[in-house]
């Protein structure tokens, strides 16, 4: 997986990338009223929702597997004048610094597990790096988009709940659209949860 986005990084291939921070994750800090705390955006790529975080108060962190990802990021967020490191990590297989976070975002990170068992262990390690009461909000490529040959990975919402509920209580599952440049954006899951 690391070498697949990784060359998609060093070849410009990146449909995912707008360069602005989702609609779906400002829409859900503010109706849900998700104050400034410590977070992390896994899979955060160029860095454009790490940037909305930290422009907004957060105390902000992201990781990616693609080292060329965490470059740009790295440059992105520099030009803007903040502080908020980025990590060149795997998620499911290595210790994250700084933890526990209040809120953990993942726009397309957990949806890109095509095992149930790598599912099971991204959920395991969320909650390991979430304080008590914290929250995840998941932007998941839907099944029901129908377009299963093209664009992100699609899951069912039962993939998700049935690898969520044992350690996350499910806030909002709800369908949507990734914020995108696409004529007809990809359904996707906004799945908000707090750790149980």
């Amino acid at each position: 997986m690391k070498d697949r986005f990784n060359k998609r990084y060093m070849t410009g291939d990146l449909p995912w990338d707008i360069n602005r921070a989702d609609f779906n994750l400002l829409n859900i800090v503010s109706e849900y009223n998700i104050s400034p705390c410590k977070a992390i955006d896994l899979g955060c790529g160029t860095g454009d929702n790490v940037i909305w975080l930290a422009q907004n108060g957060f105390d902000t962190a992201g990781l990616d597997i693609s080292p060329e990802a965490i470059e740009m990021a790295k440059r992105k967020i520099k030009n803007t004048g903040l502080d908020a490191p980025v990590y060149y990590l795997d998620f499911l297989k290595d210790d994250i610094p700084d933890t526990p976070f209040g809120f953990v975002f993942d726009r397309g990170c957990f949806h890109s597990f095509s095992e149930k068992s790598e599912r099971i262990k991204f959920v395991e390690n969320v909650y390991n790096i979430l304080e008590n009461d914290g929250l995840w909000l998941s932007l998941i490529g839907n099944y029901d988009d129908g377009r299963l040959d093209s664009g992100p990975p699609k899951r069912t919402a039962l993939d998700i709940v049935e690898v969520v509920e044992p350690k996350f209580e499910i806030v909002l599952l709800k369908s949507g659209t990734f914020d995108s440049d696409d004529e007809i954006p990809s359904k996707i899951w906004i799945s908000l949860m707090k750790k149980r």
